[in-house]
C-alpha cells in the first residue's frame, strides 16, 4: 500500500554552525564590546543572554541571518520568553523543534479526515504516516498539508509505492 510519512526534522549540524558564527560575530562586533552578550547551543536549546530586551533582539536577528545563510528555516525556533537573571542581565531560551509534536499531529490528522480523502493518517512518534490506494490521492493529500499547515516547515520522506 502506497505511504509517506510527514516530518519535522532540521539539520542540527547547519544549526550549530550558525550558533557558532553568530558567537563569533558577537565577539568581533563594537556594539556588543564589554556587555554580557553571548550564545550557546546545549542539546536542542539555543540560550542567549544580554543586558536588555534590545541586545537579545540583535543577537536574534544575527541568529536568524546565519540560519537563513546555512539553508534552515527559521520556523525551527520555538522561542521562549526572556526572563531575568540577576543585575541587569536577561536571557531567553530558544528550543529547536525536533519531531512534530502530539497536537500538531492531531491537527494535520483532523485535517486529511476533514477533507474526506481517501487516504489514512496515523501518528508515529514525532512524524505522520499517510496511506492511501492510489498514489494520487498521496500527492493530494501532500498538497493539502502544505497549503494548510503553514506555521511548521514540514517535509515528506520515506514514499512508497
Amino acid at each position: 500500500m502506497p505511504s509517506f510519512d510527514t516530518v519535522l526534522e532540521t539539520d542540527l549540524v547547519k544549526v550549530k554552525n550558525a550558533v557558532e558564527n553568530t558567537s563569533k560575530e558577537i565577539g568581533t562586533r563594537f556594539d556588543f564590546k564589554g556587555t554580557a552578550a553571548s550564545i550557546e547551543l546545549k542539546d536542542k536549546d539555543i540560550t542567549l543572554i544580554g543586558d536588555g530586551d534590545f541586545q537579545i533582539d540583535q543577537i536574534h536577528d544575527i541568529l536568524r541571518n546565519k540560519l537563513t545563510k546555512a539553508g534552515v528555516d527559521v520556523r525551527f525556533l520555538d522561542i521562549g520568553k526572556i526572563e531575568k537573571i540577576g543585575g541587569d542581565k536577561v536571557k531567553q531560551v530558544t528550543k529547536v523543534r525536533d519531531g512534530i509534536e502530539t497536537e500538531q499531529a492531531k491537527k494535520i490528522q483532523q485535517l486529511i479526515k476533514g477533507n474526506k480523502m481517501k487516504v489514512q493518517a496515523s501518528i508515529q512518534e514525532g512524524k505522520v504516516r499517510v496511506t492511501g490506494a492510489k498514489r494520487d490521492d498521496l500527492q493530494a493529500a501532500m498538497a493539502l498539508i502544505r497549503a494548510e499547515i503553514k506555521d511548521l516547515p514540514l517535509s515528506f520522506d520515506n514514499f512508497r509505492d
